[in-house]
């Protein structure tokens, strides 16, 4: 099967919701490979703790992409102890004009409680508008969902995993199956 034909992995939604003092990152479980789910419990969602730093890191993509940006971002991390916006920058800037990571395929939302951005390829470092940040098949089904429930008295938990449901009710590459942390700012 040519490159070109490959089906590709598909699946995954990402959630960071940031209400009260807390944000929750939560992500589904389904990895697919065209029509086909190969796994149902993958974990998206991670702690790092470079240097006794918190941070919760949730990936969308390729999954060996994906942790070969984590790690580059938990470098970043060390070598910026604290400062999760220049890390993300660093890495963004990295991601970008390094010939061998502009072939990743993922995207990353990352926090550290107090600060929450997408991280993609494109070279971008973007800080979501109303704290909400959604990526992945079934993001913008979980974002539209997590803004009409932000208004109400629901903490970011509940928000993060009803939207969650509603994305994987909706979106065929996105099971109920979650992984769930959150982190205070």
């Amino acid at each position: 099967m040519a490159q070109d034909e490959f089906p590709g992995w598909h699946g995954t939604t990402i959630i960071g919701v940031r209400k009260g003092g807390k944000v929750v990152v939560a992500g589904d479980g389904q990895v697919s490979l065209g029509q086909t789910v190969i796994k149902g419990s993958a974990r998206k969602v991670r702690r790092l703790n470079p240097g006794g730093y918190d941070v919760v890191c949730g990936f969308a993509g390729s999954t060996a992409d994906a942790f070969t940006l984590l790690e580059r971002l938990e470098s970043k991390l060390e070598a910026t102890p604290g400062q999760l916006q220049r890390a993300s920058v660093e890495l963004a800037k990295d991601w970008r004009t390094d010939k061998y990571l502009q072939k990743l395929e993922a995207m990353l939302i990352v926090t550290d409680g107090s600060e929450l951005y997408i991280i993609t390829g494109a070279g971008d470092v973007l800080e979501p508008e109303h704290g909400i940040a959604a990526i992945g098949s079934g993001g913008n089904y979980a974002l539209a969902a997590a803004r009409g429930m932000f208004d109400s008295d629901r903490d970011a938990e509940a928000i993060a995993r009803d939207a969650m449901q509603i994305a994987a009710d909706i979106c065929v590459y996105t099971n109920g199956n979650l992984t769930v942390e959150s982190i205070s700012g």
